[in-house]
């Protein structure tokens, strides 16, 4: 892959750059901001590697800068700044992965390696469909029989798994894991409130039958109707 690093402190980058370059990839360097957001919008890379705090221009405004002209590629954040709202701040900005310092460098190439493997995002659906039922994923958008359903972020994001996974059975478990990033049993009825609260703004849209189905026992299913 042909991966660009933008990192102001010279033996961090020496050390990454040798080390991706010792297992087959082709590695140019920014050290500051300005400089990376010109080689990243210019170059044809796989991976953008990049700090947060980077000279001439941080890298929360280099990666909106990119992403508001349209540049698509991935982007690892590799920083010192490891707090969750550092984190999420990384995401909201672009960042496709956020990587604290300091990092095993095995850490670090899996994860390059795992964002290089991602298809093209022209090649990622940006709608899903099942029956009259539609979800717009860039404009945040549901459709049911053609009429608007407002759903707040976490309705949307639930539904966008259920159709995702159209046809086939959801556990609670993938559920909170999918949806709510849960990895343990929050012991609450949060999945059951937020499905019934999902099936009825379906319903209020004044359309039937019911796409959400409860399989007892195992979980809950999205699926057409039987024609």
């Amino acid at each position: 892959m042909k991966l660009l690093m933008i990192e102001d402190d010279a033996q961090t980058a020496d050390y990454v750059t040798r080390g991706l370059t010792q297992h087959g990839h082709l590695v140019d360097h920014a050290p500051d901001g300005r400089g990376g957001l010109l080689m990243a919008g210019a170059g044809d890379y796989d991976v953008l590697i990049v700090d947060r705090m980077l000279p001439g221009l941080d890298g929360l405004g280099l990666v909106r800068t990119l992403r508001g002209a349209g540049v698509k590629t991935p982007v690892l954040f590799l920083t010192a700044l490891r707090g969750v709202g550092d984190r999420v701040q990384g995401l909201e900005a672009g960042g496709d992965d956020y990587l604290v310092k300091p990092f095993a460098f095995a850490e670090l190439l899996a994860r390059v390696q795992a964002l290089g493997r991602r298809p093209p995002l022209s090649d990622v659906p940006t709608s899903l469909r099942v029956a009259d039922l539609e979800i717009d994923l860039l404009k945040r958008k549901v459709l049911r029989g053609g009429e608007a359903v407002e759903l707040q972020p976490r309705e949307f994001r639930l539904l966008e798994f259920l159709m995702r996974h159209a046809e086939r059975v959801v556990t609670r478990t993938m559920l909170l894991e999918g949806v709510w990033d849960f990895h343990f049993d929050p012991k609450t009825n949060i999945v059951e409130t937020h499905i019934s609260r999902l099936r009825a703004k379906l319903s209020r849209a004044g359309h039937d039958p019911e796409l959400i189905h409860t399989i007892r026992g195992s979980g809950y299913v999205l699926r057409a109707p039987a024609t």
